[in-house]
C-alpha cells in the first residue's frame, strides 16, 4: 500500500516482510543460470522492468542472454508457458518476436523458488514514430502477430475487459483505501462516470458478441505493445534489421486495436497519420475491422484505471517507492481525476478515423 496520506492511521507502522525479490541476490541469478548449463562471467546488468526482474548476463563465452525471474504469485504456470508458446508459434511464423530458449527441454525452469526463463539478447531502440515508413513496416508485423493469434485462443490467460480491468481496479483502490480521503470522492465520481460510459459503449457485451461488435472474436494478443516494448535495428548491407518485439508478459486475449493504440500520440491530427499508417501496413496481411476503433478512448481509459492498482498492488516491493514516489499523494490523484475527466469527453467524440 502505498504511504498513508489520509492521516487515518496514525503511529508507528510494523516493519514490512522483506519482498521475495530481496532473496533475487546476483550469485542466485547466476546460480539459476548455471542450473540450466549457462554460465556467466560475473558481468549482470539489470535491465528496466518493474513487474518482473529481468537481467542482461554475459556468458563465459562472451554471449549475452536475458534472465527473465517471473513476479511470485502473478501467473501460473500454465499461464507461463501460454506466453511462451505464443511466441513459439510467432517465431515458427517468422515473426520477429523475442522468445526464451529451450534448455534441457524446457522454456520455463525454477531455482530458490522463483520460476525463470532465458531469452536470448537482441539489441535496439526505441522506433521513430514519427517516420510513417517505420510505422507501415510495425503495422505489417502487427498483422502477422494477430494472424497468429487468431489461430487459436488462449486456454489460460485471460481477457482484457471491463472488469478486470476497470470495475475490479476500482473496487479495490476503495476497499484497500489507497486514495487519500480528501480526493476520494471526487476520483469515485469520475471513475463510475467513466465506467458508466464505457459500459454502455461499444466495449460492453451485448447479444453475446464481445466489446459489443457483432461477429468480432478476441484474439491472443501482444497486450502491452508500447514503443519500448518494439526495438528497432537499423536495416543493414543485407536489409537485416527493422522491428522485433519483446516482453509478451502481458499477453492476454482481446481485440486487435489493443496493439495498436498504445503507438499512437499527439493531437487527434497526427494520431490520425499515425494510426493510417500502422493500418496502411496492417491491412497488406491481415484485414482489420474499422469498428474496433471506436474502442480506442475507452481502453484507453481501462488502462489509466487499472495503472493506478497496478501500483498500489505492488507498492510493497521496494522497487515502486523508489521509482515512483509522487504515487499516492493528493496531487497524484487530482491529476488523475483530470484525466479522467478528458477521458470522459474524449469517449463521447467520434472516433478516430483512417
Amino acid at each position: 500500500m502505498p504511504p498513508d496520506v489520509s492521516g487515518a492511521n496514525a503511529g508507528t507502522p510494523a516493519a514490512p516482510e522483506p519482498h521475495p525479490y530481496a532473496q533475487l541476490t546476483p550469485d542466485h541469478v547466476l546460480d539459476a543460470l548455471a542450473s540450466v548449463g549457462l554460465y556467466g562471467d560475473g558481468r549482470l546488468m539489470a535491465l528496466s522492468s518493474y513487474e518482473n526482474r529481468v537481467y542482461q548476463v554475459t556468458l563465459e563465452d562472451g554471449e549475452r542472454v536475458v534472465a527473465k525471474f517471473y513476479r511470485p504469485g502473478r501467473w501460473s504456470e500454465a499461464q507461463i508457458l501460454e506466453e511462451h508458446d505464443f511466441a513459439a508459434e510467432l517465431m515458427a511464423a517468422e515473426v520477429p518476436a523475442v522468445g526464451p530458449l529451450v534448455l534441457n527441454g524446457a522454456t520455463l525452469h525454477r531455482h530458490h523458488g522463483f520460476a525463470f526463463s532465458v531469452s536470448p539478447w537482441r539489441g535496439g531502440r526505441q522506433p521513430e514514430l514519427d517516420d510513417f515508413e517505420v510505422l507501415e513496416w510495425i503495422g505489417r508485423f502487427l498483422a502477422r502477430i494477430h494472424t497468429v493469434g487468431a489461430a487459436r485462443p488462449f486456454a489460460h490467460r485471460p481477457l482484457l475487459d471491463l472488469e478486470s480491468f476497470g470495475t475490479a481496479s476500482r473496487d479495490w483502490l476503495l476497499t484497500n483505501e489507497i486514495i487519500p480521503l480528501d480526493m476520494q470522492g471526487a476520483w469515485k465520481e469520475q471513475c463510475d462516470k467513466a465506467l458508466e460510459l464505457i459500459a454502455a459503449s461499444a466495449y460492453a457485451e451485448s447479444a453475446g458478441a464481445p466489446f459489443g461488435l457483432k461477429d468480432a472474436t478476441p484474439i491472443r494478443l501482444h497486450g502491452d505493445c508500447h514503443p519500448g516494448n518494439i526495438l528497432w535495428t537499423p536495416l543493414d548491407e543485407w536489409g537485416r534489421g527493422g522491428p522485433h518485439f519483446v516482453d509478451l508478459d502481458d499477453a492476454r486475449m482481446g481485440p486487435a486495436v489493443q496493439d495498436l493504440w498504445m503507438l499512437l500520440s499527439g493531437d487527434r491530427r497526427q494520431r490520425t497519420h499515425q494510426l493510417s499508417a500502422l493500418l496502411d501496413g496492417y491491412e497488406q496481411f491481415r484485414s482489420f475491422d474499422r469498428r474496433e476503433l471506436a474502442l480506442i478512448e475507452p481502453l484507453r481509459t481501462l488502462r489509466l484505471i487499472h495503472y493506478s492498482a497496478w501500483l498500489a498492488r505492488r507498492w510493497q516491493d521496494p522497487i515502486f517507492p523508489a521509482n515512483f514516489p509522487w504515487f499516492g499523494t493528493s496531487d497524484y490523484w487530482r491529476g488523475q481525476v483530470d484525466m479522467l475527466i478528458e477521458q470522459i469527453e474524449a469517449m463521447q467524440e467520434a472516433p478516430l478515423a483512417a
